[in-house]
């Protein structure tokens, strides 16, 4: 597949030199760039997406009057929150000698 050229976009030298500052060695401005409008789609995407399954539930909700009460929502959040937790807390620690 050929690829394609994104726009270039005018920016005030000073925008320009902020961005050249945070570069990490060895990366270009085109690089920079790209994974920045790849992050951009990703989040576009995925907010996209929530919204229509909010949309979704909101529809379905006004059709039947069924919900989860918002504790039971928090409280579920909470434990797969934690069950991470405690699975990530072993995976960082020095092994023991």
């Amino acid at each position: 597949m050929k690829t394609a050229i994104l726009p270039q976009v005018r920016v005030e030298p000073q925008l320009r030199a902020d961005l050249e500052a945070v570069l990490r060695d060895g990366e270009t401005l085109s690089e920079f760039l790209e994974t920045t409008v790849r992050q951009a789609v990703d989040y576009r995407r995925m907010q996209a997406e929530l919204d229509a399954r909010a949309e979704a539930a909101w529809s379905r909700f006004q059709r039947t009057g069924d919900a989860v009460p918002a504790s039971d929502v928090v409280a579920e959040m909470r434990d797969r929150l934690e069950a991470r937790r405690r699975e990530l807390q072993g995976r960082h620690r020095p092994p023991k000698a």
